[in-house]
């Protein structure tokens, strides 16, 4: 837990909190119905970020052996994360966004300033939350990468279930398994394209999949 106070870590998890905050303001501003004022939700959102980023920032190389930041990414895993990320997006909008669109239609944009706030939050902090901290946390733990990767699976899978049961409309259950299944099989690519090509990578495999939502808006 020391690492988490060593002052390189806490100075880059300061900026990368403030930046997240910042790049999240376009998605709090367009949020109909936000219940707490911008600067309540800014601030929570700073914090959480600082936290979530420690995480990061402190026990990813540390364990893993693997750099955080990759600038020179192999080709074929370049190439095998795009295409992934390509045909994730492809089975989401032609096999299951007609059917979420009616069961969660928040969660897709109206217009094309809605998906610039939307991908940036996702990439900003979504991302964050589901993929890099939660494995950072993992490898802290068990100090095995293959362990963290399912945990982390597993974090998402469990995340998936509270928020089909949180909803307002009754998710269908071929619907519920086929959002499952994506989500086991994208969750342990995500990881293992994350470990082998860096945040920059994850962060192009997320915008490859949020990228669909032009197809209905452009």
């Amino acid at each position: 837990m020391r690492r988490l106070a060593q002052p390189n870590v806490v100075t880059a998890s300061a900026i990368a909190a403030a930046l997240t905050a910042a790049v999240s303001i376009p998605r709090m501003l367009l949020w109909a119905k936000r219940p707490l004022p911008l600067w309540y939700v800014e601030a929570t959102i700073f914090l959480g970020g600082f936290i979530l980023w420690a995480f990061v920032f402190g026990w990813h190389t540390e364990y893993t052996r693997r750099p955080l930041f990759t600038l020179k990414i192999k080709p074929a895993i370049f190439a095998g994360a795009t295409l992934a990320g390509i045909l994730a997006a492809l089975v989401l909008h032609f096999f299951l966004d007609p059917s979420l669109r009616i069961t969660t239609p928040e969660d897709y944009p109206a217009d094309f300033a809605h998906w610039v706030a939307s991908t940036l939050f996702a990439l900003a902090f979504t991302e964050l939350f589901l993929l890099f901290a939660p494995f950072a946390w993992s490898m802290r733990l068990f100090r095995h990468e293959q362990i963290a990767l399912w945990l982390t699976v597993a974090f998402n899978v469990f995340l998936l279930i509270l928020k089909t049961r949180a909803s307002p409309k009754p998710f269908p259950h071929t619907l519920f398994i086929d959002l499952l299944a994506l989500r086991i099989v994208m969750g342990y690519f995500n990881v293992w394209f994350y470990l082998r090509g860096g945040i920059f990578l994850a962060w192009w495999l997320g915008f490859l999949i949020e990228a669909r939502h032009l197809l209905g808006i452009l």
